[in-house]
């Protein structure tokens, strides 16, 4: 059974699971499957042709920004449950990396106003 693990988010692929400090993210299965695919490439530029290859099965299509939609929904998830990380780095032109880094303070909810 695969267990993907960054700092304390846990990533159960095989389960349909991921956990963020033992507490149960409610992600869809495209948004699993997005963040199991970029965790297994953890510290590598990822291009969205291949992440939309890996998790919808097809070629990108065009001008289709369906990864781009669901990258931003993971980091809303992730961010509202693991305010002071940040995993999902977008690299303009090339694609998404994957890799727990420390939010800066003004970019953590519990900072604004």
């Amino acid at each position: 059974m695969e267990v993907l693990v960054a700092g304390e988010l846990e990533i159960r692929p095989s389960e349909h699971l991921a956990r963020a400090r033992g507490r149960t993210l409610s992600l869809s299965v495209r948004e699993l499957e997005l963040l199991a695919a970029l965790a297994r490439r953890e510290g590598r530029i990822v291009a969205r042709e291949e992440l939309y290859e890996t998790v919808w099965g097809a070629p990108l299509r065009g001008q289709d920004r369906s990864v781009d939609v669901y990258v931003h929904k993971l980091r809303t998830k992730l961010a509202t449950a693991l305010p002071e990380w940040e995993f999902i780095h977008t690299h303009f032109g090339f694609g998404y990396r994957f890799q727990p880094e420390p939010s800066h303070p003004f970019h953590r909810s519990e900072t604004r106003r």
